[in-house]
């Protein structure tokens, strides 16, 4: 079996040729400490017993190589007789369970993306088990199931972390099982630290010139106030302050609200952008179209405010839509496949050769704040980071004049 092991470790997880020994090395030595057989399970307790005996006398990163290697093993036996297909049909078991993990995640008031990012992984997830019934899972097959994703899948460590955060709702919250510190020693993404990419401020004003009308309006906001893309979608016009020169972006990523900056320069833009949906609202009100969707608590205190002007849509959609949740026909926020792609067209009529999507506007607008001399924890603010850490991303990609750096070749 280590023979197969050997090969699995280069063939799927790409290990050095080096490194390869070691992590054989330290798999035997885990399973004769234990008289164990390889084709037997090693347990938690077991290798929690192991490792304390094993960092008397070996480095620290013996002992992280070490763990790295019992945890791909673990896989490795897993998966040895078993595919998993995210194909394969739900069961009336499951889609009773996608149906609870669905009113659950709506009493608690998560946001829309949040519930369908969590059902696509659970759908996934049975795909992956197969016939098992809900009621049969344990930890372990959410442990082996978020290896599968880091090992065949080649996820990254994003996309991981948040089928970790999908099964953990599931497990806890919706079959009420308890979930131990040490159960889910899963094979962890390889993590990739990849920097944003950034506009220079002449690019970003030819792709300005690129664009019209509300999409442009959008742009400049996202990039002046350095907002996401949903978030920008989301405003109200009672989040606007054209007189105080701020934005309340409301339950933004986190579900916090904050506070940011609006451009002098954007504000008649944005009063005309109110005066358009000034339209579209008495229109609306005129044909007695329900009103806009809200936070389920404030419906329930206020049911008549999604009527009021003030909660009404900054850039709402021209048509009415089917909202998915409640099934009425009402007005919703401008869909962001729209802005997504006049700004990936007036790229290209730009003639700019960077990867460059909404989202940059916001890179870009972290960055040039640095350049300018701007704290980087006043920045943290204006873009709702949780960790400093998030942000410091950003030096690495500002101009190196900040740094009082000057290449060799320019001396």
């Amino acid at each position: 079996m280590l023979e197969d092991f050997r090969r699995f470790l280069v063939e799927k997880r790409s290990v050095h040729e080096k490194a390869v020994p070691w992590y054989l090395r330290w798999v035997s030595s885990c399973f004769e400490f234990f008289n164990l057989d390889y084709a037997e399970t090693l347990s938690d307790k077991q290798s929690q017993e192991f490792f304390v005996q094993f960092a008397r006398n070996h480095e620290e990163w013996q002992v992280r190589q070490a763990k790295e290697a019992l945890r791909l093993f673990k896989y490795f036996q897993a998966t040895t007789d078993r595919t998993g297909s995210a194909s394969r049909q739900s069961s009336p078991e499951w889609k009773a369970l996608e149906e609870d993990a669905s009113n659950l995640l709506r009493l608690k008031h998560r946001a829309q993306n949040t519930e369908k990012t969590y059902l696509t992984w659970l759908r996934s997830f049975a795909g992956y088990l197969g016939s098992k019934p809900p009621d049969q899972i344990t930890s372990d097959d959410i442990q082996q199931y978020l290896s599968y994703l880091a090992v065949e899948r080649k996820v990254s460590t994003s996309t991981q972390n948040q089928a970790l955060n999908a099964l953990v709702f599931l497990y806890k919250q919706v079959l009420n099982k308890e979930l131990g510190e040490h159960e889910l020693d899963a094979v962890r993404a390889n993590y990739k630290r990849k920097l944003p990419v950034v506009l220079t401020r002449s690019e970003i004003q030819s792709i300005f010139a690129q664009l019209s009308g509300t999409c442009k309006t959008m742009s400049m906001l996202i990039y002046g106030c350095g907002i996401r893309l949903q978030e920008c979608l989301n405003l109200r016009i009672k989040d606007v302050d054209c007189d105080r020169g701020m934005l309340i972006v409301r339950a933004g990523k986190g579900e916090k609200d904050r506070r940011t900056v609006l451009p002098e320069m954007l504000k008649q833009a944005i009063t005309d952008q109110i005066s358009q949906a000034r339209t579209l609202h008495e229109l609306d009100r005129k044909n007695d179209v329900a009103g806009v969707a809200l936070p389920d608590a404030l419906t329930r205190k206020y049911p008549n405010a999604n009527k009021e002007w003030a909660w009404f849509w900054l850039f709402p959609s021209r048509s009415l839509s089917v909202d998915p949740r409640s099934n009425i026909a009402r007005r919703h926020h401008a869909h962001p496949a729209t802005l997504q792609k006049a700004f990936k067209s007036a790229v290209e009529s730009a003639n700019i050769a960077k990867q460059a999507s909404i989202h940059t506007l916001r890179h870009s607008f972290a960055t040039h704040l640095l350049e300018n001399g701007y704290d980087i924890r006043t920045i943290q603010e204006l873009l709702g980071h949780n960790s400093l850490q998030t942000t410091m991303i950003y030096t690495h990609v500002a101009g190196k004049n900040i740094l009082g750096v000057k290449s060799p070749l320019d001396q």
